[in-house]
């Protein structure tokens, strides 16, 4: 007989745009996330405007998380352009902050980047035009690549591990509904989706779309969470952060 697998308690949000001001503001949910969940997923927007004082408040105020943290970067944390510092701040053997990168955690395997924007389904933008608008399309594609990459090195390494993807970008439309149309070529890309029903991740995680929708489907029934704080806020979710159990 089979024995059952094992559920795993995952904890999901996105922009919390840590400030410098925020000494104390993030204990509590760190706190609540160790309780009730295994891991905890960070989509994005770990600091409010990219600069390093930031990401050492957050840094100290992860001290209160006694699970494993594994987060991506937002378009904030590169504002100023210091997001390799940012990322050694914040990194540690607990923090896990993906770029194009992979990382097994029990039976579940997550792969992470930012991801990036040019519109969706039928509207996506093409390589096409001016050198400007190359580039713009170009870094979609770039984000695209490296993500299939860390799902090949998870099915390369492990066995039978479900595969988590944790964006800051939405790979679908759905999710960013709620938003003006105008800005959708600005909060993601389909190029993302391509790898991730491909690869047959088991559930997608983004933030970046704070007037977005909460879940949509893509694929074969894939899931996919906008798990922005404001969004869930606006859902009416009861806790500070999207608990699921795969």
């Amino acid at each position: 007989m089979d024995m059952p697998q094992q559920k795993t308690r995952i904890a999901a949000v996105a922009d919390i745009h840590v400030k410098e001001t925020d000494h104390g503001k993030w204990v509590d949910l760190f706190r609540q996330a160790s309780r009730e969940a295994d891991i905890l997923l960070i989509g994005g927007d770990l600091t409010n405007t990219g600069d390093e004082g930031e990401a050492a408040v957050l840094k100290e105020e992860m001290k209160a998380c006694s699970i494993p943290v594994v987060a991506v970067l937002g378009n904030h944390d590169h504002e100023k352009g210091r997001q390799k510092t940012i990322r050694q701040i914040i990194q540690s053997e607990q923090v896990h902050i993906l770029d194009g990168e992979a990382i097994a955690i029990g039976n579940l395997g997550f792969a992470g980047i930012k991801g990036f924007g040019g519109g969706f389904d039928n509207y996506m933008l093409s390589m096409f035009g001016e050198a400007p608008m190359k580039a713009f399309v170009q870094e979609a594609v770039n984000d695209a690549l490296s993500l299939d990459r860390a799902l090949t090195r998870l099915d390369q390494q492990h066995e039978n591990l479900r595969k988590i993807a944790l964006l800051h970008y939405s790979p679908i439309q759905d999710t960013v509904k709620g938003e003006p149309e105008q800005i959708f070529p600005f909060l993601g890309s389909s190029r993302l989706a391509e790898p991730l029903i491909r690869r047959q991740v088991s559930v997608v995680f983004h933030g970046h779309a704070h007037t977005g929708t909460l879940e949509g489907r893509m694929g074969n029934d894939i899931r996919v969470f906008n798990v922005a704080r404001p969004v869930l806020a606006k859902a009416g979710y009861p806790h500070p952060f999207y608990l699921l159990e795969i």
